[in-house]
């Protein structure tokens, strides 16, 4: 097997050489860019020891004060990974979670003054990580990328072990 050009992850002649080579299968692709993502993301968001999971948590309680449930479902987690992921966030007291008076089997998630003041600094970090994960590609081909992500993602969202609710 020929070594692709370098700077190039490779390009096969056929659907049937590309997934021949393990460097043009999407989903090694994926795998691979969400393993860099990660690195970038813990690089830069170091001092405040938080994951991505955590983060986009977080940022969803920007726009209100959902329950657990609805968290999952934005997120794309399963209830009882969020349930243990917002347990380890209140503990540093980034959240609270309180029994909905209107259904007591639901807790309600809201975002404490510690945890807006430390979302706010992360930001910052996380942007950069974002940044740094797509900076290869110019303006344009980022859009595009970002677009075909988010059209894959949402035109197989019900295969996934937990679908996000997309609206």
């Amino acid at each position: 097997m020929t070594k692709p050009p370098k700077g190039r992850v490779g390009r096969a002649n056929s659907l049937v050489d590309s997934y021949e080579n393990l460097a043009a299968r999407p989903g090694f692709l994926i795998r691979r860019l969400h393993q860099i993502h990660v690195a970038l993301f813990l690089e830069e968001c170091r001092q405040f020891n938080v994951t991505p999971v955590q983060y986009s948590i977080l940022t969803t309680l920007r726009d209100g004060e959902p329950d657990q449930t609805s968290i999952a479902n934005k997120v794309g987690m399963d209830l009882a990974t969020t349930t243990h992921v917002l347990k380890r966030l209140e503990d540093r007291r980034w959240l609270t979670r309180t029994p909905n008076p209107s259904d007591r089997r639901q807790r309600i998630v809201r975002l404490t003054g510690l945890g807006a003041r430390m979302l706010t600094e992360v930001d910052v970090c996380a942007k950069r990580a974002h940044e740094r994960t797509v900076d290869q590609l110019g303006g344009k081909d980022r859009e595009r990328f970002i677009a075909s992500l988010a059209q894959l993602v949402e035109a197989n969202n019900q295969y996934s072990r937990a679908p996000i609710k997309l609206s």
